[in-house]
């Protein structure tokens, strides 16, 4: 009996996708949880596997269609799969142990996981797992390849392509014109449909970061040593924008035709960048991490948004935004929200600048800091008020930590 292959389930946020690369043509053998074709959301790229061993009998959708969720996309026949050219490079001593070897770790494998190392013959046991619940991420395949690497064996490309190289110029007159990728239309949307329907103003202060730069001095060894990561900035801010999001919740709230929605947990987005575009990846319950905690998960989300491996779910929600300009160099800026929720903090960069303190002149380390509001919701006292109480935090972290 047939099987139709679907468009996975999307989330009630995405309303649609579009089909990108078919990896097999009608009539090639395919083997279960082999990769079919790419669907590219306004957030993620998903793979779409094969159920079970068979022949793919009909594509119904071609690249570049849009497809809806669960939509019938190809038809399945189940049935035996000889084996493959690809698969008989591997020797079947080495076959038999990667069943062997995969069996006990099957349960911790994705599709596309799984995937990858039948293909090469991996002892998943060997590899280092860093999802969750010991889970075995695609990454952590891809590193193990580059520990292993050799001239005669080299990672899958397994990444999405990076953006192309400048073009050296020739002195001619030449155009180019390249269509938008999904994840570029939908930040352009959005970034309209947030200067049409709210009512945006920014106002701005400035923090002295001296105590906290002291203070990763202090401790930035130690903490590493403990926890395995890096002290860096970003936590002393997600931090203090919890402090300041629970003194004034109408910045964690957001506007829902005639009501305003008020939220009683605090889901911070960072904004990061990745090869596809700004992807804003959530810290769920962040109130209830400390430093440590918050370090990893932001970087494991930086290593996947480069990677191209964030889930649909790391993607979705979020009720107050963080984006940080001054990695890139951005002195001052005035961040756009992200709908529908009513504001943004905008960080810049870090610089030494003459300050008047206590009736002295001394070097401190300035950083400029935005917030971005839909007026419509949020008062300009209460916006003032929110970023008074980061600049108080982040200038006094020992109150920050101390909760008083």
């Amino acid at each position: 009996m047939s099987i139709e292959i679907k468009v996975p389930v999307l989330p009630e946020s995405v309303a649609d996708a579009i089909m990108m690369e078919w990896h097999k043509n009608p009539g090639d053998s395919v083997r279960r949880d082999e990769n079919l074709v790419d669907i590219e959301t306004e957030k993620v790229v998903l793979e779409v596997p094969a159920p079970v061993d068979g022949v793919l009998q009909e594509i119904k959708h071609n690249a570049g269609d849009t497809v809806l969720s669960q939509q019938v996309i190809a038809i399945l026949e189940p049935g035996e799969v000889a084996a493959t050219s690809a698969t008989a490079e591997t020797s079947p001593t080495a076959a038999a142990a990667a069943t062997e070897t995969t069996g006990d770790a099957d349960d911790r494998l994705s599709p596309a996981v799984r995937r990858l190392v039948e293909e090469h013959g991996i002892d998943a046991n060997a590899i280092t797992a860093t999802g969750p619940d010991g889970r075995i991420l695609k990454e952590d395949v891809l590193n193990y390849f580059a520990e292993q690497a050799s001239p005669k064996q080299s990672a899958p490309a397994a990444t999405p392509s990076h953006p192309p190289a400048p073009v050296v110029s020739t002195g001619a007159r030449e155009e180019r014109r390249e269509p938008m990728s999904r994840l570029r239309k939908t930040i352009a949307g959005r970034l309209v449909d947030a200067q049409q329907t709210a009512a945006l103003l920014t106002t701005f202060n400035e923090v002295d970061l001296h105590e906290v730069k002291k203070l990763r001095s202090d401790y930035r060894d130690a903490f590493e040593k403990k926890y395995g990561v890096r002290l860096g900035f970003m936590s002393f801010f997600v931090k203090a924008s919890i402090e300041a999001l629970k003194r004034f919740p109408a910045v964690n709230a957001f506007i829902d035709d005639t009501d305003i929605v008020y939220h009683d947990y605090y889901d911070i987005g960072i904004a990061v960048s990745s090869p596809r575009g700004l992807v804003v990846p959530i810290l769920r319950d962040v109130d209830q991490k400390g430093f440590a905690q918050i370090e990893s998960d932001i970087n494991e989300f930086g290593r996947k948004a480069k990677d191209g491996a964030l889930t649909m779910d790391e993607l979705t929600g979020g009720t107050f935004t963080i984006t940080n300009g001054g990695v890139f160099g951005s002195m001052l800026s005035t961040p756009i929200i992200n709908p529908p929720q009513s504001a943004i903090l905008g960080m810049h960069n870090i610089q030494d600048r003459p300050m008047a303190i206590n009736g002295e002149v001394v070097i401190r380390p300035m950083m400029y800091v935005a917030l971005t509001y839909d007026h419509r919701i949020i008062d300009g006292r209460e916006a003032v008020q929110f970023l008074v109480t980061i600049k108080e935090s982040l200038e006094n972290p020992a109150r920050m930590l101390l909760g008083v």
